[in-house]
C-alpha cells in the first residue's frame, strides 16, 4: 500500500454556537493511500458528506487538520487542493456543450489552450464520451451526463477524486452499468486516491477497496468489504451492511 495521500486528522465540523451548536462531523480520522477506494457508507445525516465537503474545501473543521500529500491543506481554498468533485446532481453548464463543460475547470485555473484540449480529450477518452464533444447535456441521456461530470473533474488530474452520491440518480440498470464502468476507471487512475461517498450498500461493497461506515457524524467501523462483510465489529455495521452476524 503506497503512503497516505489523504489523511483526516481529528477533524470536527460543527454550526452554531453555544446551546445551537450542531456537530456534522466528529473527531473523524482516517487515511487513504494513494490508488487506493474508500467508500464513505452510513445513512442519512451521518456526516458522510460533510467529511467530503472538509476535504474539497467546501467546509471549514472547528478542530482537527486535513492533509494531502503531506501538506496541510485546512486552511487552503478549494480551487489550490488540486481535487476533482463528482455530485449526485451533475451540474453541468446547459448553454454549453460537452467539451466546453469539461473544459470548466482548467479555463478557471487558466491553462494555455493546446493544454486545455488534449486534456479534454483525455478526460474525454477515459468515460468513452470522445463522440459526444459537441453535443450539449439536454442531448445526452442521465447516464452519458454523468460521464461528462466525471470527465470534468479528471480533466484537472487531480491528485484525488471525489464522488459525493454519484450514482444516486441513475435507474437500476444504469447503475450496474456505470459501477463497472467506475472499476474500470479505478484500474486506468492507479496513483489516485478516491472517496466515495454513498448511503448504497451494494455500491460501495463493489467498488472500495475499504469502507468507513459512519453513524451520527461518527466514524464507526473501517475495514476491507470483504471483512466487514464476514467479521462485522459491531451490530449497526452488520445490519447496516445485511451482513450475516
Amino acid at each position: 500500500m503506497h503512503a497516505p495521500a489523504i489523511i483526516f486528522d481529528h477533524v470536527t465540523v460543527a454550526y452554531g454556537r453555544g446551546r445551537k451548536r450542531s456537530e456534522a462531523l466528529r473527531n473523524f480520522n482516517l487515511r487513504i493511500a494513494r490508488g487506493e477506494t474508500v467508500a464513505l457508507l452510513g445513512p442519512s445525516g451521518s456526516g458522510k458528506s460533510t467529511a467530503l465537503k472538509a476535504l474539497a474545501g467546501f467546509v471549514r473543521p472547528v478542530f482537527g487538520t486535513v492533509r494531502l500529500d503531506g501538506q496541510d491543506v485546512t486552511d487552503l481554498p478549494p480551487a489550490k487542493r488540486g481535487i476533482g468533485v463528482v455530485v449526485q446532481s451533475y451540474a453541468l453548464f446547459p448553454h454549453m456543450r460537452v467539451r466546453d463543460n469539461v473544459a470548466f475547470g482548467l479555463r478557471a485555473r487558466r491553462t494555455k489552450s493546446a493544454r486545455i484540449a488534449e486534456c479534454v480529450d483525455d478526460a474525454l477518452a477515459m468515460v468513452s464520451m470522445s463522440a459526444y464533444a459537441d453535443r450539449y447535456p439536454r442531448e445526452l441521456s442521465g447516464g452519458q451526463q454523468q460521464r461528462v461530470a466525471i470527465a470534468r473533474a479528471l480533466a484537472i488530474r487531480p491528485r484525488v477524486l471525489l464522488l459525493d452520491e454519484p450514482l444516486a440518480a441513475l435507474d437500476a440498470q444504469l447503475r450496474l452499468s456505470m459501477i463497472a464502468e467506475l472499476r474500470q476507471l479505478q484500474q486506468s487512475l492507479p496513483d489516485t486516491a478516491m472517496l466515495y461517498v454513498t448511503h448504497d450498500q451494494s455500491e460501495a461493497l463493489a467498488l472500495a477497496d475499504r469502507i468507513a461506515v459512519m453513524r451520527d457524524a461518527e466514524l464507526v467501523d473501517v475495514d476491507s468489504a470483504h471483512n466487514l462483510w464476514t467479521r462485522p465489529p459491531t451490530d449497526f455495521t452488520a445490519n447496516f451492511l445485511g451482513a450475516p452476524i
